[in-house]
């Protein structure tokens, strides 16, 4: 073992890279709602793609270490402490045993990301060890299980030992607070929506609704207008912008359905979801019109950043 968890905090969830190959079953695809941080947790660490990291949503998470570790948290500043001390974030830090690592409320963003060099140990679940509640898969149990006070996190047996040595370019920790700017691919259904209604899609001010979760996040503003009433059921992939009949989008994430039927704008790229996944309720963010091609060339950019 390697971290017992003291008090468990609203929602702290294990994610790797995700579930994928199995939406075919109805299962859904998992993993960090915010790939940025998640991936610079991991970064940070010395940890390759994909280990699985404790994601940490709001806060009020309490772990005491069981070992001597090597960890790195990234993403949101939840007001992260050691033994009372505040914690550096986006740099590698040292834990010895006994030592209590908590976090308190959002001051920059909503999801942290707290990685260890050797990473977390679980039982993968249909290829992933992502944690979907709602599906019952993945996590620490195996079951989708939510973190409880007395819990004991497994982690890998050389966790203790490795230690990210090689110097690292560390980006400018991002503010969560700014409004969000979020890309968005046009969609098949695009220009059934009223020329009106496209206007203010691409020229409003949008407002992060207090009705999201990992599932998905409602985006409250003008009413948008589609010729299509509904249609046949379509598979969805991640950040695909839905328009309900009240007209107000919703942005799907990682524990999505894997079907639906309502006509879409198109999809925020996975960099813009991993944006709108910090926002907080209240928020506000504009959607921008992008290319295939500008979005491809904006991952590979932020893939290659993590490489040098």
């Amino acid at each position: 073992m390697g971290l017992r968890v003291e008090r468990a905090g609203p929602l702290a969830l294990l994610q790797d890279a995700g579930r994928f190959g199995v939406r075919r079953l109805g299962v859904t695809q998992g993993g960090p709602a915010d790939l940025h941080g998640w991936a610079w947790a991991n970064r940070l660490a010395g940890n390759v793609w994909g280990t699985p990291v404790l994601e940490v949503t709001f806060g009020g998470l309490a772990l005491v270490a069981e070992r001597d570790l090597s960890i790195a948290v990234a993403g949101a500043d939840l007001a992260a402490t050691l033994d009372g001390e505040p914690l550096a974030l986006w740099r590698p830090v040292s834990i010895k045993e006994g030592q209590t690592l908590a976090f308190g409320t959002p001051r920059n963003g909503l999801r942290a990301y707290l990685a260890l060099a050797g990473g977390f140990r679980a039982e993968p679940v249909l290829g992933s060890v992502s944690c979907v509640v709602r599906e019952g898969l993945g996590g620490f149990d195996g079951h989708g299980g939510k973190l409880a006070a007395g819990d004991r996190l497994a982690v890998s047996g050389e966790a203790g030992e490795r230690v990210a040595r090689e110097a690292v370019s560390v980006p400018e920790p991002p503010d969560y607070t700014a409004p969000a700017t979020l890309a968005l691919l046009p969609g098949a259904q695009v220009a059934d929506f009223t020329g009106a209604s496209l206007y203010a899609a691409f020229n409003s001010r949008w407002r992060v609704d207090d009705r999201a979760d990992r599932m998905g996040v409602r985006l409250t503003g003008p009413r948008l207008n589609c010729r299509i009433g509904s249609l046949i059921s379509e598979g969805i992939g991640l950040g695909a912008v839905q328009v309900p009949p009240d007209g107000q989008p919703i942005a799907l994430l990682n524990d999505r359905q894997t079907i639906g039927g309502y006509p879409r704008l198109g999809a925020l790229t996975p960099l813009a979801a991993s944006r709108l996944a910090q926002c907080l309720p209240g928020q506000e963010a504009r959607l921008v019109a992008t290319s295939s091609e500008r979005a491809l060339c904006d991952y590979r950019l932020f893939r290659r950043s993590l490489e040098r």
